[in-house]
């Protein structure tokens, strides 16, 4: 009987192990995953300039920096496109292998993934009509207007901590339509995809951004206890070292938001 014991007590650790290990199919790394199925999946939205199509192909600062890491582990990338609000379960479903996005660092975000260091500064801004901007210089000003976010995004919760009236989208670029549109007031988008996506020379050219709600960090989020996050930490030093970072920071104009590594 203790034999028998002893065995089934063996069968139950292993498959306790196998059932807690990090992310990983058959073992504790994630990056063994990722080698051994060959690509480097990457979660994302169309956000400019981080990531966004351009005769098909993506590219941006956080897909060309993804391109170059899934070389450097020897594998192809591919990016998809998810609903943002549903990232950390696509993340826990391996639907995706990280998040890559200009994700603001969020304590929701942190709690619920394993997350690099910020390798980008940011904020949340107001996006309105430029012929009303000099009427709405602060928070309390905005509070009459209605706004657009995208669910489950950093914009949202400075619509929810500051009292305003909003409506929730799928992307960050959807808000800009609504406020086009004239379906909304307002929108609250990223400071760096405000400087790519509205004013002179843009899509949005009647458009501007006035109001900074807050201040934050990007980072990369991976499975909980993966250790992909620590190897994307060393490629962000190798490449901010090297100088690649910066450069390909000034290609799409975040190169003073970088943060040093």
């Amino acid at each position: 009987m203790k034999k028998i014991t002893a065995i089934l007590m063996a069968a139950l650790m292993a498959v306790s192990v196998t059932a807690c290990g990090g992310g990983a199919s058959g073992g504790d790394s994630d990056v063994s995953y990722i080698k051994n199925k060959g690509t480097l999946v990457v979660g994302i939205t169309d956000f400019a300039p981080m990531d966004y199509q351009e005769n098909g192909e993506w590219i941006g600062f956080d897909a060309d920096v993804a391109k170059l890491v899934a070389a450097d582990l020897g594998v192809k990338v591919e990016f998809v496109e998810i609903d943002w609000d549903n990232k950390i379960l696509e993340l826990n479903n391996k639907s995706i292998d990280c998040v890559w996005n200009g994700m603001t660092l969020t304590d929701e975000v942190k709690s619920s993934m394993e997350c690099t260091r910020p390798y980008c500064n940011n904020a949340q801004v107001v996006v309105l009509p430029a012929d009303k901007a000099a009427d709405y210089r602060d928070a309390v000003s905005l509070k009459p207007l209605s706004f657009a976010v995208e669910a489950g995004s950093a914009g949202e919760a400075a619509a929810q901590e500051n009292g305003f009236t909003y409506t929730s989208v799928t992307a960050q670029s959807d808000t800009l339509m609504e406020v086009q549109a004239g379906t909304s007031d307002a929108s609250i988008i990223d400071l760096l995809m405000a400087g790519a996506m509205i004013g002179e020379g843009t899509s949005y050219p009647d458009l501007t951004h006035t109001v900074e709600l807050t201040t934050e960090e990007y980072g990369v989020g991976c499975r909980k206890g993966s250790d992909l996050a620590a190897y994307i930490n060393d490629e962000f030093k190798k490449y901010y070292n090297d100088g690649t970072l910066q450069k390909i920071g000034t290609t799409y104009g975040v190169q003073e938001s970088l943060v040093k590594q």
